[in-house]
């Protein structure tokens, strides 16, 4: 058992400059690779969040600028009809005009003309009458003349 002892005691003996590199090489790992690796993950990351976030603010912004601007859209639309509209009872408006001006010299027109007529009327039957009294006369006067011929 002592020769056991022995040879264990030399394996562990030796083992001690293994496990001296061992912790060694996990000390240089982790001063050298595993610390600068999660500082630049730590980094990274902070950085894609950071994006992230700034992604966010970037799109509620641009969310922002569209409202506004369909706002702006539905405002310059909404002046657009007001306007057309305000142009099309103008026009209505000239034409009804225009269409009772029309009218109302159509029927001074027709009221000269009835003056006229009636005017032209009233001369025809004064004159008639005229003539009518004239062969009335004349009439008489040969129906009478042939009876004063034949006595």
């Amino acid at each position: 058992m002592d020769e056991t002892l022995h040879q264990l005691g030399g394996l562990l003996l030796g083992a001690v400059p293994t496990v001296i590199l061992l912790a060694l090489l996990y000390a240089l790992y982790a001063n050298l690779v595993h610390k600068p690796l999660r500082r630049v993950l730590k980094e990274r990351r902070s950085k894609t969040e950071g994006a992230i976030e700034k992604s966010r603010a970037d799109i509620a912004a641009a969310e922002a600028r569209t409202a506004d601007y369909e706002q702006r859209m539905r405002t310059a639309r909404a002046t657009l009809f007001r306007a057309q509209e305000a142009r099309r009872r103008a026009a209505l408006d000239a034409r009804a005009q225009a269409v009772n001006e029309a009218r109302s010299k159509a029927q001074a027109r027709v009221a000269e003309a009835k003056s006229a007529i009636e005017s032209d009327r009233a001369a025809a039957q004064a004159s008639l009458q005229g003539e009518a009294v004239a062969l009335a006369k004349e009439i008489v006067r040969r129906v009478l003349q042939p009876a004063e011929a034949g006595r």
